[in-house]
């Protein structure tokens, strides 16, 4: 006799394969150590077995896919397990080869009862379970009832089901599992041990879906994983049929082009030209490299949600750089992110995200998503080099004096100030603009009638000093107090200017610089950026000078004398009255006076005695 054992033996035609196993089932977990991702809730019935502490009743809650009944049918398992010879017990690892285990694996085991509540949400389902309980087990140890989506029973079934689950006999065991834990009622929740499964991590996913092909002998690229990973969203089973559709996209390796072609992603590198050309006020460039990727098939909305992660992506590595999550992203990604958090502020990035986050609901409720999208990019791009709020007002309060640099007042405290006359010889010549920055760095623009105008012709400055006037005369006073509060003149020339910007400043401040100056002057003007260190700041040489003026008036007699007596007082401002005429010609405190007032941190009463 002939033994046919692929052929039919009749006809010679191939015997029917195998029907194949998606991988989602194929590699579900069949023991707490092939549970990937819920450390806590393994570590939790580990020792719940040990003691012999296990709960009559668990409620599993997470999203889709990260083993809610997986967990299930592994407790219902050891809970049943009798080991490979028939003595074992309630075990964390059951055997898989005694009659228990393999009648639970493959769902046909008579005391291991699975009921799908989102078909079965009445009274008399419920009352089915109630009187079912009060017999024991036909061959197992416990009667497991694993009631899935148990949000989706009425009110009146969960009310039924009270009592029973309170007080159950102690051959039952209740398990249920849910996407929506809010809407279990408090009271069986309060009758319950609850477990919130976590969504998996992109590189757990990755490392799994890495030992899943191997086991299929299946190449793939690492960035093809943790894409797919990514697209999972912390869900295993997800990840899987990503996984299980790109294999059979590939009659090779599983690479990552494949990967994003099949999916409809939008290749990283473009998301971070685009994000790149935006934060920097290049709006054509941007457009165009919407516009590639549109007609490449790319989603506008999903362009949108990228920029958003990558926002939030960037944002993390600035703010906190060795945060969970940040080795999500691939070598490559993270070079560049990680240049890009160098460079860019957070206020600029916050600003992003919310601007980002308003336009992804215009493109996602527009007709027209492309056009919403260009609008949205063109919004951000116009709002790049727009200062933030606190610049403004840190601008604004450390130029007039409502608040003094560097000094911190505290709330409630009211300084005494005391007010004294010096002489002229107390005085020593002042530099420019002493007691506060220049008018250029800290007003709003001049008044109308006060503007030169734009079509004359302005003289050219000779000094940086002077170009920074320039620009507040012209009316552009953000500009001049970026001049002077965050430049650094490495060299000036007129026609030439050589600056190095403090982190943060507008990438086309040079040429916004530029532009202005060749319009005002009528000839062409050079800015670059150096890296060398340069002068300090405008605004750092008039508080340099202000405190070297403040300095020498306090040698004066009059002065020390008054500093003496009033220990803790500093000076915080002078101010010029009109000059004063004096009948002694000795007498050093009149004549052209300053006067001078004190911040006294000493107590009221050492001013009432002086």
């Amino acid at each position: 006799m002939t033994d046919v054992s692929s052929d039919d033996a009749t006809t010679g035609a191939p015997a029917p394969a195998a029907e194949y196993r998606v991988l989602a089932r194929k590699y579900r977990p069949q023991t707490f150590e092939d549970l990937v991702g819920q450390e806590t809730l393994v570590r939790t019935l580990r020792n719940a077995f040990a003691q012999n502490r296990i709960h009559h009743a668990f409620v599993l809650t997470g999203v889709r896919g990260v083993g809610k009944t997986t967990t299930a049918r592994i407790v219902a398992k050891g809970l049943n397990c009798i080991g490979p010879d028939g003595t074992g017990g309630p075990t964390m690892t059951p055997c898989g080869v005694c009659d228990n285990c393999k009648a639970i694996a493959g769902d046909r085991h008579v005391d291991v009862l699975e009921m799908d509540a989102a078909s079965r949400t009445g009274v008399d389902d419920i009352r089915e379970i109630i009187e079912s309980v009060r017999y024991r087990p036909v061959s197992a140890r416990y009667k497991v009832y694993i009631v899935d989506e148990v949000h989706m029973l009425t009110r009146n079934a969960f009310n039924a089901l009270l009592k029973t689950l309170e007080e159950p006999p102690e051959h039952v065991k209740f398990i249920f599992a849910t996407t929506e834990i809010r809407k279990v009622p408090i009271t069986v929740l309060s009758r319950c041990q609850r477990f919130d499964l976590r969504r998996i991590d992109v590189a757990v996913l990755s490392e799994l879906f890495e030992k899943v092909c191997t086991a299929e002998a299946v190449e793939a690229e690492p960035e093809a994983l943790r894409m797919i990973a990514r697209a999972a969203d912390g869900s295993a089973r997800d990840g899987l049929s990503i996984l299980d559709q790109a294999m059979a996209l590939a009659t090779g390796p599983v690479t990552s082009i494949q990967v994003r072609d099949m999916l409809g992603l939008v290749d990283r590198e473009r998301v971070y030209d685009l994000f790149e050309a935006v934060m920097a006020g290049r709006i054509s460039e941007a457009l165009d490299v919407l516009r590639m990727l549109y007609d490449g098939g790319a989603d506008p909305v999903v362009v949108i949600q990228d920029l958003m992660e990558l926002t939030h992506a960037i944002t993390r590595m600035k703010a906190a750089p060795k945060a969970a999550g940040a080795n999500d992203l691939g070598e490559a990604e993270r070079d560049r992110g990680r240049k890009l958090a160098e460079t860019l502020p957070v206020p600029a990035l916050t600003r992003s995200w919310q601007m980002l986050s308003k336009g992804l609901g215009e493109v996602q409720n527009a007709t027209a998503p492309v056009a919403a999208a260009e609008m949205v990019l063109i919004r951000l791009g116009y709002a790049a080099d727009l200062p933030d709020p606190a610049d403004l007002i840190r601008i604004l309060t450390d130029g007039s004096g409502a608040v003094a640099a560097g000094a911190a007042v505290p709330s409630g405290a009211t300084p005494a100030a005391a007010t004294v006359s010096a002489s002229p010889a107390a005085t020593a010549p002042s530099p420019a603009e002493p007691d506060g920055l220049p008018a250029y760095a800290v007003d709003g623009p001049p008044p109308k009638e006060a503007q030169e105008p734009d079509d004359a012709l302005a003289e050219v400055p000779a000094t940086f000093k002077a170009l920074a006037e320039l620009f507040h005369a012209r009316g552009e006073p953000v500009l001049s107090a970026q001049l002077a509060g965050s430049v650094h003149c490495v060299s000036y020339a007129p026609g030439r200017i050589d600056i190095r910007p403090q982190n943060g400043t507008d990438p086309r401040f040079a040429a916004q610089i530029a532009a202005h100056l060749s319009r005002w002057t009528g000839r062409p003007w050079d800015v670059r950026i150096s890296r060398e260190d340069g002068e300090a700041t405008l605004r750092e040489q008039a508080v340099t000078a202000k405190a070297e003026h403040f300095a020498k008036l306090a040698e004066h007699p009059v002065v020390s004398k008054v500093l003496e007596l009033f220990p803790g007082a500093r000076i915080e401002e002078v101010t010029a009255p009109p000059p004063q005429v004096s009948a002694d010609p000795d007498d050093e405190t009149l004549d052209d006076a300053d006067t001078i007032a004190f911040d006294d941190d000493a107590p009221e009463s050492k001013a009432n005695q002086a």
